[in-house]
């Protein structure tokens, strides 16, 4: 993931944008779930599936993700 994280306020913004206000309470925990799906994201962007065939890819991705899901629960 980028050094730089989206911030409460930046997600209220984008929200906002999208139609979709939120109560000020609720901007942390919005940033800190997108900021964490995009970390997932790069994680997944970063395997390499070499030559595995999709359902493969897809079962390698899950556990990936699962590892991720738990790692941030610690």
């Amino acid at each position: 993931m980028s050094a730089v994280e989206l911030t409460a306020a930046e997600a209220a913004r984008c929200a906002l944008r999208a139609g979709l206000p939120l109560e000020d309470e609720r901007h942390a925990d919005v940033a800190a779930t997108a900021n964490h799906i995009h970390a997932v994201i790069g994680t997944l962007r970063d395997l390499d599936f070499g030559e595995a065939p999709p359902a493969a890819q897809a079962a390698h991705a899950a556990h990936a993700v699962e590892r991720e899901v738990a790692d941030a629960s610690l």
